[in-house]
């Protein structure tokens, strides 16, 4: 029997938690702006809280939901199931590039699973020349960490390689309350624009961030330390770097510095 909209239990397993807050949903759907003809993409729709009033606004809707009972239920929506193209796939398995199709940039968002949100992000940064603008319901400490600068507590590797893709801006604060069920934590929306460029030139993305994980590994030891096994002390100093320096005091152009030495001389083992 399928499951109607009140009947279906959220999925620890798919880390669901559904958005429930009409005035919330209101502001999301108001911050991405959806206009007919966009190349719209929604990941996890779950019972459609952003579905149905992104579909008012637009035609056209593609979904990703990995959720048999909900996909079913897309299919069968009352009013806008002609208007949804419907993949039926975990999201960290699909290949974005033909949903570009006609050069049309995507615009991604969705309530993501919040136990699977940063490899999403990842995931869909290797097609960062694809997309337009993404929005993204988040736990908020991933939100501060995505936007955070040198020298904040919250600043790491997330910061690093999400700012080296994207440009990153903070939209709205969403308390646990608007959720069946509350979560544990509080939510944020955010919204990341991949840069037409990117802002730091990087010989190789992977040096970057096998670099920037190695620092942060070790975020209390200065970079003389945590990066002793890809470059030395007197070579930090010749590329301009303080070795006694914590990782959370570099920019990403410092760590881009750094990273494209260790490309050059192949010092970190792939």
């Amino acid at each position: 029997m399928n499951k109607t909209h009140l009947g279906h239990t959220a999925r620890k397993r798919f880390g669901q938690n559904f958005l429930n807050d009409t005035f919330v949903i209101e502001q999301i759907v108001d911050a991405i702006n959806p206009a007919d003809g966009e190349n719209l993409l929604e990941i996890g729709p779950g019972l459609g809280a952003l579905t149905d009033p992104v579909c008012e606004r637009v035609n056209a809707l593609t979904v990703i939901e990995l959720d048999r009972d909900l996909a079913e239920r897309l299919r069968h929506h009352p009013f806008h199931n002609k208007k949804l193209t419907i993949i039926e796939q975990d999201a960290l398995t699909v290949d974005f590039t033909p949903l570009a199709k006609d050069g049309a940039l995507l615009r991604v968002f969705g309530n993501l699973p919040y136990n699977i949100s940063t490899p999403i992000m990842f995931h869909l940064f290797k097609y960062a020349h694809l997309i337009q603008d993404m929005h993204f319901m988040l736990q908020k400490e991933v939100v501060n960490r995505l936007a955070a600068s040198p020298g904040n507590k919250n600043y790491g590797r997330l910061s690093i390689m999400t700012q080296y893709y994207c440009q990153v801006q903070p939209v709205l604060n969403v308390p646990p309350g608007a959720f069946i069920p509350p979560p544990k934590v509080d939510s944020a929306v955010v919204r990341l624009a991949p840069h037409k460029q990117p802002p730091v030139d990087v010989a190789d993305v992977k040096t970057l961030e096998r670099v920037s994980t190695m620092a942060f590994n070790q975020r209390r030891k200065t970079i003389r330390n945590s990066l002793k096994e890809c470059i030395s002390e007197t070579q930090l100093r010749e590329l301009g770097l303080d070795p006694v320096r914590r990782a959370e005091t570099l920019s990403l152009e410092d760590f881009a510095i750094i990273a494209n030495w260790v490309h050059e001389h192949d010092s970190i083992e792939n």
